[in-house]
């Protein structure tokens, strides 16, 4: 799909009830994103999503995969038999989160919910105004998620042309991270 598509797929795309989410694990996929910064960065990742207990938080993070192509096993990446965790962020609702324009128009997608890496705990500054709102593909149905990411930088947002899909892989595999 080209990015217009994406940008109308995520503008009508389904509410997610956050619950859905609560210690699952999703392999991501980037879309759209330039080839140079896909040799920069990486098209294949790892999100997880965790239920603070304690606090009723739900929260996240990306782990590192090895870039193996779209069909090889999503094998972590690694430091100190860890998984390397990284982009840590906050769940939390898309309303009253202003949006950036996406040729010439604002992108509303208020029926989703909002990864904002600036409530994320220990991000690095260069990730803090991280935004990126998701939505659900299908009606009641979090099995599917599309995203897209954008830059608040307070007086402006800007938008980027990453899209990315979210697909659950299953339940949480060990401890919360960070």
């Amino acid at each position: 799909m080209s990015n217009d598509a994406l940008a109308e797929l995520l503008v009508h795309g389904h509410p997610i009830d956050p619950e859905d989410l609560d210690d699952t694990e999703y392999r991501g996929v980037s879309l759209g994103v330039p080839e140079l910064v896909k040799k920069l960065s990486w098209v294949k990742f790892r999100k997880c999503f965790h239920r603070d207990r304690a606090t009723g938080e739900l929260r996240g993070w990306n782990v590192r995969l090895r870039q193996n192509g779209l069909d090889g096993p999503d094998v972590p990446m690694t430091r100190q038999g860890r998984p390397r965790a990284f982009g840590h962020f906050a769940v939390v609702p898309t309303r009253g989160y202003p949006m950036p324009k996406w040729r010439g128009e604002p992108l509303y997608c208020h029926q989703g919910l909002l990864l904002d890496y600036g409530k994320g705990r220990s991000n690095p500054p260069h990730l803090r105004p991280l935004r990126d709102p998701i939505v659900a593909v299908r009606a009641g149905d979090a099995s599917l998620l599309l995203g897209w990411s954008y830059l608040d930088l307070g007086v402006t947002r800007v938008p980027t042309p990453s899209f990315f899909t979210l697909e659950r892989t299953g339940p949480l595999q060990g401890p919360p991270v960070g």
